[in-house]
């Protein structure tokens, strides 16, 4: 399942200096604006601790955990929808990720230069919604006559749905609202909203760059992100990337735990970006386990149990028949498959089972 997270932002935020921490892939950190022209992508595994406790119970061969695509994409300026800078680029790989990390610098530094010469990232977040909107607006407009009129012929429930999503859309990004903040209630909407691929409908996270000092609890520009992160349902996520690059340095775990105990931290802000990416695209985990490997594998939340056949293998999907299915806790607590199968553990579930996050799968089919 390829599904990847964009981060952007305007220039010299941080959006690089986040990915190198991200991933083994070096972009160029610089301090100058479009260092980051081609997009680079980093495959980021998600942290899972239950694939360990796992493995010290069955000691598999391996330990496969599941991953997400993380692309840094290049800095964006005003006028990028008109093509200024390298605006054609920069929306062209919005539009092909799934969900946006907009990093929004939430620090002062005169040693780091700001596109925009002083730090607002109000203002920052603005130019780049706005740029999104317009590129959005420009899209509604080429698709209004044509859906006018099929809407108008009668008949065709798409094509009302079509033009309904389309004008409640042109309406509120004429307002300068992101199109998130739009629900749509029908299938036949929902449907509509998702072909027109907008910009400002991909679910966002704000991840706030801060400095040392802020890295706990934040500081003055986090807390105005965090008020219009509000109005927009969004979620914001705190990170001191400077930090994060130091501790990215440190060879060992314990050195690297050491440093974020000092700082009043338990996790580290990258451990955190990557689980929230995660739950960002709407995913879930579930595991498998035994003698060869245990393993984590990734499905979209509220996925039925032959979809999530469908994850390992088309074929486990083609000829499901059922999924025994034992809960993690339950694996934990009774140790192994055998001792859940003989305490009643082990669930047999059909074709309208709903996979929950952490279940321990076993696929039967036949092809």
């Amino acid at each position: 399942m390829s599904l990847k997270c964009g981060i952007v932002g305007l220039p010299n935020v941080g959006k690089s200096t986040l990915f190198n921490c991200l991933s083994n892939a070096k972009a160029q950190a610089a301090n100058f604006p479009f260092c980051t022209i081609e997009p680079n992508l980093g495959v980021i595994t998600v942290p899972d601790q239950r694939l360990n406790v796992l493995a010290d119970l069955v000691h598999p061969q391996r330990i496969v955990p599941t991953t997400v695509e993380i692309v840094d994409i290049a800095g964006l300026v005003k006028g990028a929808s008109k093509g200024e800078g390298l605006g054609n680029k920069f929306l062209a790989n919005i539009r092909e990720c799934d969900a946006l990390l907009h990093v929004l610098r939430c620090f002062d530094d005169d040693n780091v230069i700001h596109v925009d010469g002083s730090v607002n990232p109000l203002r920052d977040k603005e130019i780049i919604d706005t740029e999104l909107q317009l590129k959005d607006l420009e899209t509604l407009e080429t698709r209004y006559s044509k859906a006018e009129k099929a809407a108008k012929l009668g008949g065709n429930i798409e094509a009302k749905a079509s033009f309904e999503v389309i004008k409640r859309y042109k309406a509120v990004l004429e307002q300068g609202i992101n199109a998130r903040t739009v629900a749509f209630n029908t299938k036949d909407e929902q449907k509509a909203a998702r072909e027109l691929c907008l910009l400002t409908a991909k679910p966002v996270l704000y991840v706030c760059n801060v400095d040392e000092a802020s890295a706990k609890q934040g500081n003055k520009y986090v807390e105005q992100i965090k008020a219009e992160a509000e109005r927009e349902n969004a979620q914001i996520l705190v990170v001191a990337a400077k930090i994060e690059a130091d501790i990215a340095e440190l060879e060992s775990y314990e050195e690297k735990m050491m440093f974020l105990s000092e700082l009043g931290l338990e996790q580290s802000g990258v451990v955190r970006l990557i689980t929230a990416a995660y739950k960002l695209l709407d995913l879930e985990t579930f595991l498998t386990a035994g003698p060869s490997e245990v393993r984590a594998w990734t499905f979209h939340k509220g996925s039925k149990a032959p979809v999530c056949a469908g994850v390992i293998h088309s074929d486990f999907e083609k000829g499901f028949i059922r999924a025994e299915v034992i809960k993690y806790n339950d694996y934990v607590t009774l140790g192994s498959e055998l001792s859940c199968k003989e305490s009643g553990k082990m669930n047999v579930e059909g074709k309208d089972y709903v996979v929950q996050d952490g279940d321990i799968m076993h696929f039967r089919f036949n092809v």
